[in-house]
């Protein structure tokens, strides 16, 4: 057996779950309903931030029955590890965005920094207003800024490095159908 493959299993096998696919079901459907009352009559462009918002924009996507538009932007701080650096631009925002609202999704709102980031380079580009959708919202004092919060806001979660629904622990288990937290060492 591969030792990283095993790794990966143990870290699961010991994480708490914080959120069942259930419970994270039910948050999508709730969000998909809130950004369709805000935004189904003004032609939004959704920007998908990968690699962590691809499972959520993947479920959200089909339950938004409006006109949109999607493209997607990578920017990082974490590259694969536990703990963020400077920003990368990986792939920068490429649509035109000028006079449109444009709604971002993303796996979750942890620090902000990325995120707000991203907000600001979509503004700085004409976007006519930016909103903010996340699967998760960290219950912490560390944001960017004070108060800082998502316009759409599936889950609220501890202050706990978690995992799943896109989330990855070390570059893996983003596809875990659950929202787990690392057992504290």
């Amino acid at each position: 057996m591969n030792p990283k493959v095993e790794a990966m299993r143990r870290v699961l096998a010991e994480a708490e779950c914080i959120a069942d696919s259930a419970q994270v079901q039910r948050a999508i459907d709730r969000v998909a309903a809130e950004i369709t009352e805000a935004l189904a009559e003004r032609d939004p462009l959704v920007y998908v931030v990968m690699k962590g918002a691809v499972v959520f924009a993947g479920q959200i996507l089909p339950r938004l029955r409006f006109p949109l538009e999607v493209a997607y932007l990578h920017a990082t701080r974490y590259h694969d590890t536990t703990a963020g650096s400077r920003l990368e631009w990986r792939v920068e925002p490429t649509a035109p965005i000028e006079g449109r609202p444009v709604l971002v999704l993303d796996d979750i709102l942890d620090e902000g920094y990325t995120l707000a980031a991203v907000m600001q380079r979509l503004r700085d580009e004409g976007a006519e207003d930016v909103y903010l959708a996340v699967l998760c919202h960290k219950l912490h004092e560390r944001k960017a800024y004070p108060g800082m919060r998502a316009h759409f806001t599936g889950l609220e979660i501890p202050d706990r490095y978690v995992f799943g629904y896109g989330m990855d622990y070390k570059g893996y288990w983003r596809n875990a159908d659950g929202i787990y937290a690392v057992r504290e060492a």
